[in-house]
């Protein structure tokens, strides 16, 4: 019982605290105008491919809620949302399910209802090969989020804290999966010497999960009343910040996911000119269908597909990977974090190399 109300304390505080105070900085990113675009709006295509499915819109539904009957309306509503838009989705944890038996229906009612679409199955990165693909068989999944989330378990009371012997035991998961795996962190991001230590292990499918958007510490913090000093409660590295580090060390050939406080088609436009294969929403689709149900939810994803056309139009992109190649200025605390690192920012702002 102590874990399923922690999922729906999870829900609770998520949509009373919002995002933040971390914010995404892709607020010091500016496209160049493109004055000559040279594009016919027809021409224009946003479907991608991703993980061996190919989605409408460029996005995915990223991993919230489970293990609990409470949530098995939100997921059906979220998985109606998916297949109605044409997108994935990503299950919360599934680590109750498989270890406890709680909850299953809430994660199962995502494939009957998505029954062609890409799902994503969920695990913490320390469960055994196992519990993994009981995961994956459970969603009949296209593929299985391991987590990082360690900024997470230590403000959580019941927390776990000794991360010791991570990444081997992740290695082992992977080397028999039948599906791809796919590395992601819980709103802290990932910097370009876990990349690397991630592509060295193998791995080739990653979820920047960056800071600005929905607060996993301070929503821990919330459930047990502690207090955050200010440097936890703003703890990780933004979302922009994540993907330049991504791009730089992350193949074309291996996949880019771009998640953490997106939230306007100008944040997605922005997300795939630092590299993104696909981008991940969460928290405003969890609030329009607890709030206001399924059709507003599918709305939103339209609207947000039909902002970035427009953006792909004035710079004349006729598909969302070519926002790579068009020129960029980058300002404020985002050029001084290329500085420290010792980035060439003005090969960033004429191309990104994914």
């Amino acid at each position: 019982m102590q874990r399923e109300q922690r999922k729906l304390e999870h829900i609770k505080y998520a949509l009373e605290l919002g995002d933040g105070p971390a914010t995404t900085h892709f607020a010091d990113l500016k496209f160049i105008h493109n004055c000559l675009p040279e594009i016919n709006p027809a021409d224009i295509d946003i479907s991608v491919k991703l993980l061996g499915k190919r989605l409408r819109l460029p996005f995915f539904i990223d991993a919230i809620t489970g293990s609990t009957d409470a949530v098995t309306d939100i997921n059906r509503k979220l998985a109606q949302v998916a297949e109605a838009c044409g997108i994935g989705l990503a299950v919360g944890s599934q680590y109750g399910a498989v270890c406890q038996g709680t909850g299953v229906a809430s994660y199962k009612v995502v494939r009957e209802e998505a029954p062609h679409g890409l799902v994503i199955a969920n695990m913490s990165a320390f469960v055994s090969y196992e519990q993994a693909l009981a995961a994956v068989d459970m969603l009949e999944a296209d593929a299985l989020e391991l987590h990082l989330n360690a900024a997470q378990e230590l403000v959580m009371a019941e927390g776990d804290k000794n991360y010791a012997g991570l990444l081997q035991n992740m290695h082992r998961i992977f080397q028999d999966l039948p599906v791809p795996i796919i590395i992601k962190e819980t709103g802290c991001g990932m910097a370009k010497e876990q990349y690397q230590q991630l592509l060295d292990a193998g791995f080739y499918v990653f979820n920047c999960a960056g800071a600005g958007g929905t607060n996993f510490p301070a929503i821990e913090a919330k459930r047990s009343g502690a207090v955050l000093g200010e440097d936890f409660a703003a703890w990780g590295l933004p979302t922009c910040w994540s993907l330049i580090d991504g791009q730089y060390v992350i193949p074309k050939k291996h996949c880019l996911l771009a998640s953490g406080g997106i939230r306007t088609a100008g944040d997605i436009a922005k997300a795939f000119a630092l590299g993104a294969d696909a981008v991940g929403i969460t928290g405003p689709v969890l609030r329009l269908v607890i709030e206001e149900g399924v059709a507003k939810a599918i709305a939103y994803f339209e609207e947000l597909a039909e902002g970035l056309m427009q953006y792909m139009l004035l710079l004349g992109c006729k598909h969302p990977y070519e926002l790579r190649k068009v020129p960029l200025i980058i300002d404020g605390a985002t050029r001084n974090y290329l500085d420290c690192r010792g980035y060439d920012m003005a090969a960033l702002c004429k191309a990104r190399n994914r």
